[in-house]
């Protein structure tokens, strides 16, 4: 996925920048960038690779060389950037996050005569950014070629811009999948993904964008250039993973949201009469721990942590880009406390089952630690669609996904036809894959949150929620 973090201000903003930006390290493992201007220095732009090196240590030794009172800065999932622009509009910095599913069909439509071209990614693909530049770039304004790339885009797509005449352009996504949010100190503004990243900069929320809204931020205040548009499908992984749990978004906050998820999931195991005997409710770290937390309060179980993660070289065990190795560091990471292991009954809550691997080494070390059952909980219902808007998994296919796999192996391509009835565990179907899972991982038993006690938990107006990954439901 990524953020993006800019401020624009009477004062000099390059720690703002770079400290906003970093606490956006948590949402994207590849490549980060910033862009300042002045008019002492100019233009300065550094991108860097943050793969096996986080953000702040890639970047301060950067600091020395940035100046000014505008700049922007990106954590990126896919491509490196920000990047320079020059065109009819002027010469801009431009940082974008999502994902466009029709990316060679724009190059064929719109760039095919021998006028343009553009640099090609190692893969052969174009740097989405660029395309989305050369995109707005047909437009007479930047906001109409941002309005105009909004709309022949198919995925999604946020945009912030910055130029050297002291303003910031941001635009959420056409649907608002992602958030976009408007903070305001004395000295000026500035915009970010989460909102504890600029109040803990002395910042205070000042405004949220809409869907497909375009603002103009000077230091002296903001303008709507293209107002929000009526339908919404904010991304509800965002609440049970991706967010950071100090952040809101449309007014719900990520931490209180996860417990009160996990309090909906004991509450409906209680009325189904399904709650097993355990010894203590535990959370599979970081995410899946709030989820716990509520989970635990509603069945009266005692909260434990049976295992710790060390996290000082590894922070995030989706760093490494091979998947062999991301297994490897996901169980050097996991410390046990035999005290709260040997001979326990235990059942721990995770904030989704994607595609299983790093649950089932989990599973593993926790009885070879010497746990006497061990039952998983899914914070969020079956996964069966991957992502097509917001790449927050590296799957590339839905048969990388656990419950896909699970359900092809029972029955084939004609299972396809009957998914809603393998994601909802009151039919026989989902019974089966439950069952399933539990033998294939290793787990006593299984649970999944439903969509509605998820949507429950969410608590704004689920027709505003994207549910694609769970419903494939645009």
């Amino acid at each position: 996925m990524g953020g993006f973090f800019g401020a624009v201000s009477h004062r000099d903003v390059v720690l703002d920048v770079f400290f906003g930006t970093d606490y956006h390290s948590h949402l994207g493992t590849r490549s980060a960038g910033m862009t300042t201007w002045s008019s002492e220095k100019g233009w300065v732009r550094e991108i860097h690779s943050i793969a096996s090196t986080p953000f702040r240590t890639r970047f301060e030794k950067d600091l020395p060389d940035f100046s000014g009172s505008i700049g922007i800065g990106c954590i990126s999932d896919s491509d490196p950037q920000p990047l320079l622009v020059r065109s009819h509009l002027g010469l801009y910095a431009i940082t974008t996050v999502g994902q466009i599913n029709n990316a060679e069909q724009l190059v064929d439509t719109y760039f095919s005569d021998h006028g343009h071209q553009f640099m090609a990614m190692g893969s052969g693909r174009v740097n989405s950014t660029e395309l989305v530049a050369a995109l707005i770039n047909e437009g007479e304004s930047l906001c109409d070629g941002i309005r105009h790339a909004q709309q022949v885009i198919d995925g999604s797509m946020s945009i912030l811009l910055m130029t050297g005449r002291g303003e910031i352009i941001a635009a959420r996504d056409r649907w608002g999948r992602l958030p976009v949010l408007l903070g305001k100190d004395a000295d000026g503004f500035c915009v970010s993904f989460e909102s504890f990243a600029y109040q803990k900069l002395g910042y205070q929320t000042a405004y949220e964008l809409g869907p497909a809204e375009i603002l103009r931020i000077t230091a002296d205040g903001w303008e709507v250039l293209a107002p929000a548009g009526g339908d919404m499908k904010i991304c509800a992984f965002l609440w049970t993973y991706y967010g950071y749990p100090n952040s809101n978004y449309e007014g719900v906050n990520v931490e209180i949201m996860r417990m009160k998820n996990g309090e909906i999931m004991a509450r409906d195991e209680e009325a189904r009469g399904s709650l097993p005997d355990v010894d203590y409710v535990a959370g599979v770290p970081d995410s899946g721990v709030p989820h716990a937390i509520g989970y635990a309060n509603r069945c009266d179980k005692p909260f434990a942590r049976p295992f710790v993660k060390y996290t000082p070289t590894w922070p995030r065990s989706f760093m490494p880009a091979n998947q062999s190795i991301r297994d490897q560091v996901a169980k050097m990471k996991q410390i046990p406390v035999p005290e709260l292991i040997e001979g326990k009954k235990l059942l721990f809550v995770d904030d989704s089952i994607v595609r299983g691997t790093q649950l089932q080494s989990t599973v593993e070390f926790l009885y070879e630690s010497g746990a006497a059952e061990v039952h998983m909980r899914s914070a969020c219902p079956p996964i069966m669609y991957a992502c097509k808007y917001l790449n927050f998994s590296r799957n590339n296919s839905d048969m990388d996904l656990l419950a896909r796999r699970v359900v092809r192996e029972l029955e084939g391509e004609e299972g396809e036809k009957h998914l809603h009835e393998y994601a909802d565990s009151s039919t026989e179907r989902g019974r089966c894959l439950l069952h399933t899972i539990c033998e294939k991982l290793g787990f006593d038993s299984l649970g999944y949150q439903s969509l509605d006690g998820l949507l429950e938990a969410i608590g704004i107006d689920r027709d505003k929620v994207c549910t694609y990954c769970w419903t494939g439901k645009e």
